[in-house]
């Protein structure tokens, strides 16, 4: 019999998502970042569920390849654009969109003489200072691209902004200003809000808006979860109870003997451990649900297993179905738990999870 983890996708909550970001972003189009196969969720089921998107970005031409072959004809942007001029070839061959970010990119254009029309974005680095050009470059920029003869005219302009999360802050207010300041004038769509920015700042809203987190039902803002602020859990994964064993009192669990049992008490196994993508940072405390009871990780995770404290789920049998994280336990929960993020932990499930469309 195969192991019994299994991550639950919610193709209808996925849909409300977007519908919801739509709601937020009136008069924009909605391009929905499906990259990291669709932060763990699957890039062709995700896809699928967000057929009616704009566009979608992706991180890869491989991404751009599997979602043509599923049949998609809307915008497909590779956030990067090319790795090296033979991709040019394979963008056009494709109809993907290239995001434009370093002078590297602009000798291949340049010395390229393919006729079929290449549609491109231009990234400015407004202070996230990783991709992009420099603000006072857009317009040189721009019109560089605009004089190639195998680029589309309609050039979109973009940012990526570095705290949107951070409302209290001017980092992004100063970012705003200035791709106001480098795009004055200038033709062209303009996309800069992320997930965040679709939260936080109306006036960012632009053209196109890119959502990430949000479609999944994940918390972009500290402190928050995903339903906090209107979007529902696109993923919920779960095992089987599989072990129970009476302990005593002062008995250690697991490697190195991490927790000591307080009280006389039953401890579960659990089939999943950090060989599935559950975190191994995981300690004694963080929250799984056994049914409808709270129960909690005891002891190390280990490559195939976990133990969990059983004492507030008296009545837990083995073959009971335990909830690691989605609908009724947010994976935000478990992130913070685990020092790192809901993105992490859905984007890093592995090949031994059976992934199942609800």
């Amino acid at each position: 019999m195969s192991r019994t983890t299994v991550a639950a996708i919610h193709l209808d909550a996925l849909r409300r998502n977007l519908a919801r970001i739509r709601a937020l972003s009136p008069g924009a189009k909605v391009m929905a970042v499906v990259k990291a196969d669709g932060y763990g969720h699957g890039l062709e089921r995700v896809a699928r569920a967000l057929a009616e998107a704009d566009a979608f970005g992706v991180a890869a031409i491989a991404d751009g390849q599997r979602l043509r072959a599923a049949g998609h004809r809307q915008r497909i942007v590779v956030l990067s654009g090319p790795d090296q001029a033979a991709d040019l070839a394979e963008l056009r061959r494709l109809h993907l969109d290239a995001v434009i970010h370093h002078d590297s990119q602009l000798t291949w254009l340049q010395a390229d003489r393919d006729p079929r029309p290449l549609r491109v974005w231009l990234k400015i680095d407004t202070g996230m200072h990783r991709l992009g050009f420099a603000p006072e470059r857009t317009r040189a920029v721009l019109e560089q691209l605009q004089a190639m003869p195998s680029i589309e005219r309609d050039i979109v302009l973009m940012t990526h902004f570095a705290a949107s999360d951070e409302f209290d802050k001017a980092t992004t207010t100063d970012q705003i200003a200035r791709f106001e300041a480098a795009t004055r004038d200038l033709p062209g769509e303009r996309c800069l809000s992320n997930s965040a920015g679709i939260l936080g700042w109306p006036a960012a809203r632009g053209d196109w808006v890119r959502a990430g987190g949000l479609l999944y039902g994940l918390s972009v803002i500290a402190g928050k979860n995903g339903s906090d602020l209107g979007f529902a859990p696109a993923m919920s994964l779960s095992t089987r109870l599989i072990a129970i064993n009476r302990l005593q009192r002062g008995e250690r669990i697991g490697y190195a003997g991490t927790y000591e049992c307080p009280e006389d008490m039953n401890v579960g196994v659990i089939a999943i451990g950090y060989g599935d993508g559950y975190p191994r940072s995981a300690p004694a405390g963080t929250p799984v649900l056994v049914g409808n009871a709270r129960a909690a990780i005891v002891g190390r995770v280990s490559m195939d297993l976990a133990t969990i404290d059983l004492r507030n789920a008296p009545s837990a049998c083995v073959g009971d179905r335990v909830l690691l994280w989605g609908r009724g336990l947010p994976v935000e929960q478990i992130a913070d738990h685990a020092g790192t993020i809901a993105y992490d932990l859905t984007c890093g499930m592995t090949k031994r999870v059976l992934f199942v469309e609800d």
